[in-house]
């Protein structure tokens, strides 16, 4: 036992992830003192360099195109302080839920979702490619500083919210392809993860859809006026705006945030109540995700993300640097496809050429691959 994980019982609830429920290591490990086990996932996943590395990895913008822009490292750190704040008051495990807001867009490819797709492409007939599942590659075996084992051997808990981030998972073969280690480790695919895991995916889609409507608004993409045909958001706006002022971006996302985050407090703590969850494992055998929010701000949440793509993702600017990055992960991928040798030593394993191509390129960030694209050319 020790300091922090003895504290645990003492103030989280008996449905959160706690010592009582804690289901190892992998590799197992002696036990810190002043540490607890999920302390001890965020701080080796904030020291690894894959998550160093996400400090040059595009969110929408591409990391030079302004130092006020989102990347994948501040974006990950939103995610972090929005999924705190909702475990702190839901009595829910903080440090869990900020490791797996911290983790889980490590295996992000450069330029962002049109960087995904060009590498998809390339693996289309190699085992394809899947930023969620990329990331368990990293953490299972691609960071490798440990004498013992590769990998971050985090917590089970930790790797099986992550491997949860999107639900329940129905795709197993599709999983034990891209990882075939993973079955060692005995994950129950099909129910459901842990509450902390069902908040840091929410709090992804809270932080990326308000946080792109800040950097649209601050690109110009679109107006505050323009928002209004959004039902809700219009009530919000009326709300914060004052004509002439020169804060009514940040007023807006602020309220935003707060509306979502309020919203799905409430919402769930509702559904911890009708389904009467009074166990971890009542989270992990219910029918539904508990963490959720209500259907008008559901709804809400789809009529952002479908301006967003009208105006941000499909916006002339964003669309050429994703054309321009197809060019440049394609050239990449077969360069290595015909000049393997130079990289070959980075791999000791038995996966194919293919796949350490993919691991490599998936693991560079937006500068690196633009500046080895025009070293190629």
């Amino acid at each position: 036992m020790n300091a922090s994980s003895d504290n645990y019982n003492k103030i989280l609830k008996p449905y959160a992830s706690n010592n009582d429920n804690f289901l190892g290591r992998f590799y197992p490990e002696k036990i810190s003192f002043y540490r607890s086990e999920y302390q001890r996932d965020r701080d080796r996943i904030i020291h690894c360099s894959s998550f160093r590395r996400l400090k040059h990895k595009t969110q929408v913008f591409v990391y030079h195109e302004g130092d006020h822009f989102r990347t994948r490292l501040t974006h990950s750190l939103e995610v972090s302080q929005i999924s705190r704040s909702i475990a702190r008051h839901m009595g829910l495990n903080e440090d869990l839920c900020e490791a797996l807001s911290l983790a889980h867009d490590l295996g992000h490819t450069p330029f962002g979702h049109a960087g995904e797709d060009v590498l998809s492409e390339c693996m289309s007939s190699f085992g394809n490619f899947d930023h969620n599942i990329q990331s368990l590659r990293i953490l299972l075996l691609l960071e490798n500083i440990y004498e013992d084992y590769i990998g971050l051997n985090l917590s089970l808990n930790c790797l099986d919210g992550l491997l949860k981030h999107n639900g329940p998972v129905y795709k197993e073969k599709k999983i034990l392809s891209l990882i075939p280690e993973i079955k060692k480790y005995n994950f129950d695919y099909k129910k459901f993860g842990s509450l902390e895991a069902q908040i840091s995916s929410l709090s992804d889609d809270i932080a990326y859809n308000n946080h792109d409507i800040d950097d649209g608004l601050r690109a110009n993409f679109f107006l505050i006026d323009d928002l209004r045909e959004i039902p809700i958001l219009k009530d919000i706006i009326s709300e914060t705006y004052v004509e002439g002022s020169n804060k009514n971006n940040h007023k807006l996302v602020r309220k935003l945030i707060d509306f979502m985050v309020t919203d799905l407090i409430e919402n769930s703590k509702n559904n911890i109540n009708t389904n009467k969850i009074n166990s971890i494992n009542d989270i992990h055998n219910a029918t539904q995700s508990i963490i959720a929010f209500s259907p008008k701000v559901a709804q809400l949440i789809k009529d952002i993300k479908n301006f967003l793509f009208i105006h941000m993702y499909k916006h002339k600017h964003i669309q050429q640097w994703s054309d321009k990055s197809r060019q440049i992960i394609s050239k990449i991928f077969n360069y290595y496809l015909t000049n393997y040798e130079k990289i070959a030593k980075r791999f000791d394993n038995q996966y194919s050429r293919e796949r350490n191509i993919s691991d490599y390129i998936s693991g560079m960030t937006d500068k690196y691959a633009i500046d080895l694209y025009n070293s190629i050319s």
